[in-house]
Formats: structure tokens, sequence, C-alpha cells
């Protein structure tokens, strides 16, 4: 059986009762661990706030089932998260501040899964990678604007980046002496993940793939596949899910979205939620809850800041000007 679910439904779930509470270190308010609910598997989650803008998240469970989780776009802050066992053992995601898309994420109940993730606000990132303040030139793709795609990089995790998950997974201490030991073990990771970052850059400073022209099969599936998004505009597949759904590659599917519409598959995407949502409160017909949700934002105040960016003015001042406008032309 598959489970499908939000992803704020299934972290209401993982965290649903403070029944669910365990105790990680009595002496420490900040350090909680919970059990993972019977219903979907067995084994916990544990949450460590290091201090503000630093949270370290830990975990270890087996899934009854395989459950499908689907996201709505948010803000994103920096985070880089260790697969340690499950189907992507051995592997590392890194990922910078910004909009984070909408996505499918598949959890399969194969193999136990133990995953490690850091959550850095941009701000400490910058305090501690920056100089007066800034950051230098070759980590700015790092920090992006909350209306812009997030940076995202895939790697192996070497032996330097194993040692470290050990000794933090493993850490033989207790209270203030536990929090500075965890906390310099989530830096030093830090700065294997951010080196390889720099390596790659290095290696291939421009991130756009070039490809040979599009043929006319191509340029179909492309709108195809634009007109996949439309009508999925509050759960969108995911890149891969889409290149799958056309049949097309998810490379050729990146470039083939700039040459034929000249923006990116995600920035498609969000304009396209934009402006189904200004025709949407043009209507008059939803509130503006009703309508972030419809477009698939799951934060109502992200909606506000990304229409009132596009357009020029808060929503719920665009919706009651146009519901007056409706009454005085009757």
């Amino acid at each position: 059986m598959t489970l499908i679910l939000s992803q704020s439904a299934y972290w209401e779930l993982v965290y649903e009762s403070e029944e669910n509470q365990l105790t990680s270190d009595s002496a420490d308010e900040f350090d909680v661990t919970y059990q993972y609910p019977v219903k979907l598997g067995n084994g916990y989650s544990r949450c460590i706030k290091l201090r503000t803008g630093l949270d370290l998240d830990i975990a270890n469970y087996q899934l009854h089932d395989e459950i499908i989780t689907r996201s709505s776009e948010r803000e994103h802050l920096i985070e880089y998260s260790f697969n340690l066992s499950g189907v992507e053992a051995g592997n590392y995601g890194f990922f910078g501040s910004g909009l984070a898309p909408g996505a499918s994420l598949e959890h399969s109940p194969m193999l136990p899964t133990t995953w490690v993730s850091v959550h850095v606000e941009p701000e400490l990132f910058c305090e501690w990678f920056g100089q007066k303040g800034e950051l230098p030139a070759n980590l700015q793709p790092l920090i992006r604007k909350s209306d812009q795609k997030y940076y995202e990089r895939y790697g192996k995790t070497n032996s330097a980046m194993q040692m470290a998950l050990q000794q933090l997974l493993n850490c033989p201490y207790q209270g203030n002496t536990k929090r500075v030991y965890l906390e310099s073990k989530v830096w030093e990771l830090m700065a294997l993940v951010v080196d390889q970052f720099l390596e790659s850059q290095t290696e291939n400073p421009t991130v756009e793939t070039t490809s040979k022209s599009l043929n006319t099969e191509d340029i179909e599936r492309i709108h195809y596949a634009s007109e996949i998004l439309l009508t999925h505009l509050d759960q969108p597949p995911s890149l891969m899910e889409l290149a799958r759904m056309v049949g097309i590659n998810d490379n050729k599917l990146k470039v083939g979205f700039k040459q034929v519409f000249n923006t990116t598959v995600f920035g498609y995407l969000h304009d396209c939620r934009m402006e189904r949502s200004r025709q949407m409160l043009a209507a008059g017909k939803l509130s503006v809850t009703e309508t972030a949700k419809a477009v698939g934002f799951a934060n109502r105040g992200y909606f506000a800041a990304s229409f009132r960016r596009k357009f020029g003015v808060n929503p719920g001042i665009y919706l009651n000007e146009k519901r007056q406008r409706s009454k005085n032309s009757v």
C-alpha cells in the first residue's frame, strides 16, 4: 500500500503529540526526540536547536509502507542532508537559501533509513563564511532572494565526512559540553560540503548545460510538459517525474524550457501560478488564503509577498478593489 501525504501532514504525524516525545538529554530542553508514529513505521526523529539559526536533525526509522509526500513551494534555509542508510546511502544534498519548488518525494519501506540534516539561517552562514558581513563572490550563489529557486547540489560522502558524521552520532558528552561538541561537528561538515561546492564551481563554472537545437518532436514534448504544469499548479510533478511523463530526459527538459519559454521550468511554473492567482482574485470568488492554496502555496504570507513582487500590489488589496468594482458595476 502507498500512502500519499502533504509534507505538512507528514510532519504533523511525526510531531503530532507530546506523548511521542522521548528524552535525549534531561539537562537540555532544546534536544528533543520524537518516537516515529507507529501507524507509519518504527524509529525516531531527534531535533536539536544548537543556537538561534542553527538546527540539527537526526532520524532513524523504517516504514511499514511506501509513502509519497508532496510539498508546495516554500522559503528555504541553507541545508545539507546526509543519507547514512536506505536507498540513498552514501549520498548527500546541499541546498542554498531561496525558494524551494513544490515536489513529490518517494519514501521506501524496503530498508531502514538514517539521515543527518542541518538547517542554517542565511545570516548565520554569512557570519561564519563572510568577510566583514559579506560573502566572497564564489559563495554568493548559495544566498538567493525568496523568489529565486535555491541552489542545489548532490554529492558522494567522502571519508572525512563519514568520520565527522560518526563522531556526531556517537557524541560522548551531555549538557553544554555536548552542544559545543555537536556544533563543532556541524560546522566541520559544513566546511567539507562547502569545499566540494567550491571545487565543483572551479571545475564547471557554467551551471547551464548546452545542447543541440531542439527538433519538432522535442518542442512538442516541451509544450506538453508546460500543459501538465498548468493543470497541476497546486501539486506539480517533480522535474524527473515531468520528464518521464513527456518522454524526454531531464536535462533536455531544462534546456528546452529555456529555449522555448526563455525561462526555467520552475520559473515557468512560478509565473503561471502568479497569473492564475491574479485571475482567481479578479473573479472575486475566493479569499486570498483559498487562492494561495489553490495554486500551490502552503504559506499565505509567502504567497502575498510573491504576488506583491509580481504585480506591485498586496493580494488582499487587489481582491478588495476587484470586488468593489464589481459591486459598483451592478
